[in-house]
């Protein structure tokens, strides 16, 4: 289980979002202390243009990609993972989206809850979201 009692015992926190330009949110924040944790916002199945694959196998990889490297701006690792969810438009995509998390994470097992919901943008059909603690 994942104890957030250090970060409201650290208040004032130090915070700081990563790669807030993209948006009218932070794409991920830090928050530093003892430990370091890093939460992130939902990942898309989109590119730097904002354009999303058509098949689901190329939007999880793209989606995890996103997930990767707002832990790499951070300075943080796949083993960092603590909490991961994902949301699926459906569920025929549960198999092929177990296979490619087992892959793409390797060692690395946070915990994972996984939702079938309608996504935001019609053409994604998933987006994940996590908590990194180092």
């Amino acid at each position: 289980m994942l104890s957030l009692a250090g970060c409201a015992a650290a208040r004032p926190h130090r915070g700081q979002p990563i790669d807030p330009a993209a948006t009218s949110y932070a794409q991920a924040w830090r928050i530093e202390g003892a430990s370091r944790i890093l939460f992130i916002s939902g990942q898309t199945p989109t590119d730097g243009d904002g354009h999303a694959p058509r098949e689901f196998a190329a939007q999880a990889r793209l989606a995890w990609s996103n997930v990767l490297t707002q832990l790499r701006r951070a300075d943080m690792h796949v083993a960092d993972l603590a909490k991961v969810t994902i949301y699926l438009s459906d569920r025929r995509f549960r198999e092929e989206n177990t296979r490619i998390r087992a892959e793409l994470l390797g060692s690395a097992t946070p915990a994972i809850t996984v939702v079938i919901a309608e996504i935001f943008e019609e053409a994604w059909l998933l987006e994940i979201d996590a908590i990194a603690c180092s």
